[in-house]
């Protein structure tokens, strides 16, 4: 079976599902590719010989982000910070004291604007619901934020992919998997150039002295 015959054999409504699914369960705060999922999607959108339809795959996403913030700003203000201890022992990378402490320092600084951007940034879209409802932030301005940040995250990233897929598409008909790979290695790019700059600042934390 060729790729093409896969990709067409893929109902619509399982590819929604499975980017609403993990999209919400990332933003739950389990570390999953969301971003991924969703621009995978959001390219076989930009298909026509596909059923898949961009609006759906936006839809799902913003779904997703908002069903799994809210169930994990919920667990994070019934549990409170403690919680991210117990997570810290158990996924020291993902969760360690240097974590948690940068993602308190943003909401600090920026209060319901982290939640808002940090939907573009793979460390805290697993921190904001949680960290969000252990910092008791109110519900309504958490919800503002996390609802505009998933429409803008979510419509924005598979607007610009469907688009460029099209446009792949209709100037490189013979070698759009050119297009696919220069996308890819792109985006590869900036999130290892993102993730290190975030990276260095958790290790700066690290290394500061105990309270």
């Amino acid at each position: 079976m060729t790729v093409d015959a896969l990709l067409q054999s893929i109902p619509p409504l399982a590819v929604y599902g499975m980017v609403g699914a993990v999209v919400g369960i990332e933003s739950l705060g389990i570390p999953l590719p969301g971003e991924i999922v969703l621009v995978s999607a959001a390219l076989m959108s930009s298909r026509h010989e596909l059923a898949v339809n961009p609006m759906g795959v936006g839809a799902a996403a913003v779904f997703g982000a908002v069903v799994g913030d809210s169930i994990g700003y919920a667990i994070g203000r019934r549990l409170g910070l403690p919680l991210f201890d117990r997570l810290g022992r158990r996924f020291p990378h993902h969760f360690g004291p240097a974590h948690v402490k940068f993602a308190e320092r943003l909401f600090d600084r920026w209060g319901a604007r982290a939640v808002f951007f940090g939907r573009f940034i793979a460390l805290l879209r697993i921190f904001a619901g949680p960290l969000a409802g252990a910092l008791k932030m109110r519900y309504a301005r958490f919800l503002l934020a996390n609802v505009s940040g998933a429409l803008c995250w979510a419509g924005g990233t598979t607007a610009l992919v469907y688009y460029a897929g099209m446009a792949a598409e209709r100037w490189l008909t013979r070698f759009s998997w050119i297009a696919l790979v220069v996308a890819v290695v792109g985006g590869v790019i900036a999130a290892v150039l993102l993730r290190e700059r975030t990276s260095r600042a958790i290790a700066e934390l690290d290394a500061e002295p105990a309270d």
